[in-house]
């Protein structure tokens, strides 16, 4: 990770908590204050959290989100951010600090919780961030949000998430849980699908193909946990798999990947970057040489940063202008 436990804590209260006047030490000219000093403040006083928004309810389970706002102006770009842990584990609070980077090239952050295996096996996690799109597409106008510019994110079960949030299309009918939290009507009139789309996917050590986890010898004990002994558990796994869904006209996709990973394999990141090149889909896999499961260095972590930055200027999510922090 960039920073350890302690730093996170202190970082985050620097974010919501900005210093009582009592307290408050006098301020340091400008020019005195180092550029990243200068950047942390800058996100601290321009970002608004709002905590455990609803976004939708399913099999009694009420699914929540945290919004980080940007400053008024014009609508900004917005990455849905979702949190790993193998869909058995973690919460949307342990990586709120992680889509800092995200924030200071000025994105507005939606960040995710969805039901673990613990509450509702597969394809119940799929389901939940497919509905976060239906959330920002009702909305956006409402938070000054960006519907041509929505990023999805995550790392490992979070990568998964987000490649399956952009590629599975409503057809798949993964999506009848998002059309319950607020119809005005009651559910009398049609349900107007709202969905919005996806610019460009960032995706850390994803799982890229589940049904090779869930039998043999790379199976794995996080997905055979979450698929468990379900009827056809086979064409589950398929279908929450997004080498299944690759085809032309997807967003641009970025896979990151240690090729020493042994928790989600990163032949799965190479077979859905050859899959993604035969369909003529923009995308990138960046190998990080000798690593594991996102045991990656400080330096090596600004690179990938750097990577990042240069994908979605390409994508023409942010500008080079805006990259840059001007």
């Amino acid at each position: 990770m960039l920073i350890d436990q302690t730093a996170r804590f202190c970082l985050l209260c620097m974010l919501v908590c900005p210093l009582s006047p009592s307290y408050a030490q006098p301020a340091a000219p400008t020019s005195d204050l180092p550029t990243e000093s200068r950047t942390l403040v800058a996100i601290a006083y321009s970002y608004v959290p709002i905590s455990d928004i609803v976004y939708v309810t399913a099999q009694g389970y009420r699914a929540k989100l945290d919004l980080y706002r940007a400053a008024p102006g014009p609508p900004a770009p917005v990455v849905v951010f979702i949190h790993g842990g193998g869909w058995v584990a973690g919460t949307k609070e342990m990586v709120a600090l992680e889509s800092l980077p995200f924030m200071e090239m000025g994105f507005a952050v939606v960040n995710v919780e969805y039901r673990l295996a613990k509450t509702s096996l597969a394809p119940a996690a799929v389901e939940d961030c497919l509905c976060v799109l239906h959330w920002l597409g009702r909305h956006a106008k409402e938070y000054n949000l960006d519907l041509k510019r929505v990023v999805v994110s995550g790392a490992s079960a979070g990568g998964h998430l987000a490649l399956t949030t952009a590629m599975i299309p409503t057809s798949a009918g993964f999506e009848k849980e998002c059309a319950n939290d607020d119809d005005p009507s009651g559910g009398a009139a049609p349900w107007p699908n709202q969905r919005a789309g996806v610019a460009a996917v960032i995706d850390w050590f994803g799982i890229t193909d589940v049904n090779e986890l869930i039998d043999g010898q790379k199976a794995r004990a996080y997905a055979v946990t979450w698929v468990g002994n379900q009827t056809s558990r086979a064409e589950i796994a398929k279908s929450v798999s997004p080498l299944t869904y690759v085809r032309a006209g997807l967003p641009p996709i970025l896979m990151i990947h240690g090729d020493r990973d042994t928790y989600v394999p990163y032949e799965q990141s190479v077979r859905l970057h050859e899959a993604l090149d035969r369909a003529e889909v923009k995308n990138q896999l960046l190998t990080i040489s000798g690593k594991g499961h996102g045991y990656f260095t400080l330096d090596e972590r600004i690179h990938i940063w750097s990577v990042i930055r240069h994908f979605l200027e390409q994508a023409n999510v942010i500008s080079a202008q805006s990259a840059s922090g001007d």
